[in-house]
């Protein structure tokens, strides 16, 4: 494997920042050596300043997808933590059900969840499941749950819904497994009325959220972890922008908000937290 130069490490460093605002530092080396091996070859770069500028002067951005594919951790699992879709299930959405139950109208009642940086999509349809399972009239409500991500790769993995039996195997249980998913050959398929909640769409949290709406619940786990503490701060306000009054921001079990923003309240529920919109 080629190594990669201290310079061009410097130059790759800015780069996946700018396109992605991915924070590595110079201990990344054999990271960055690892990701970008394949494309490396695919590409037939003679060095890493090679590829770069194979990048830079790409205008279809076809490489520079390849390149965030390559960089982004895309691991996931359905229900993973477990904790949060419990948090879920038992206090946030028969808190923001009976809330809006008490309002009159004459339409069914909006519910919009947020899965940010969702890769492959078995977060968005864990959250749709535990809909599916908490919802005993579903037709009040006009949901709409939402999926992004910065790789095309992933978002392609979560359009399709359909998954390994190592990757099914992985978090979720086989009745739900039975009930909410079919076989497909050799793989696995979410249902079409778990599919039909969901949409997918590419976005990178450092860009604008102007167009995405407002929502209800915002899942955003693991991924500001990569992220400057500026980058931290603008996030998480932007976040904070884009809820609804009182609504909730779920984040990683190893992160908090502490020094980050103060526009969030900690919610404890059964040992397990969350954080709520002032």
């Amino acid at each position: 494997m080629q190594k990669i130069t201290p310079d061009e490490l410097k130059t790759f460093i800015r780069y996946i920042y700018d396109i992605s605002g991915i924070h590595l530092d110079q201990s990344k080396a054999y990271l960055v050596e690892t990701r970008l091996k394949s494309l490396m070859a695919k590409t037939e770069s003679v060095s890493y300043n090679d590829l770069y500028h194979k990048a830079k002067s790409d205008h279809t951005l076809s490489l520079e997808g390849k390149i965030i594919d390559a960089i982004c951790t895309q691991e996931t699992l359905f229900f993973r933590d477990n904790s949060p879709f419990t948090l879920l299930k038992n206090r946030i959405l028969p808190e923001l059900i009976a809330q809006k139950a008490s309002k009159p109208t004459y339409f069914p009642t909006s519910l919009r969840i947020w899965s940010a940086a969702c890769s492959t999509g078995q977060e968005l349809y864990s959250i749709a499941i535990v809909l599916k399972e908490i919802l005993l009239n579903q037709s009040k409500f006009n949901i709409q749950l939402l999926g992004t991500d910065i790789s095309d790769s992933a978002i392609s993995g979560a359009v399709s819904g359909e998954y390994s039996q190592v990757i099914v195997e992985r978090g979720l249980p086989k009745d739900k497994r039975d009930k909410y998913l079919s076989k497909s050959g050799l793989k696995w398929k979410i249902r079409d009325d778990i599919k039909s909640i969901c949409t997918f769409r590419k976005h990178n949290l450092m860009d604008s959220f102007s167009g995405l709406g407002r929502f209800d619940i915002v899942f955003c786990r693991n991924v500001a972890i990569y992220f400057k503490l500026k980058d931290k701060v603008m996030l998480f306000n932007k976040l904070a922008d884009i809820l609804e009054p009182g609504g909730y921001l779920i984040i990683g079990s190893s992160e908090a908000l502490s020094g980050i923003s103060s526009r969030f309240e900690p919610v404890i529920h059964s040992n397990m937290i969350c954080y709520r919109l002032k």
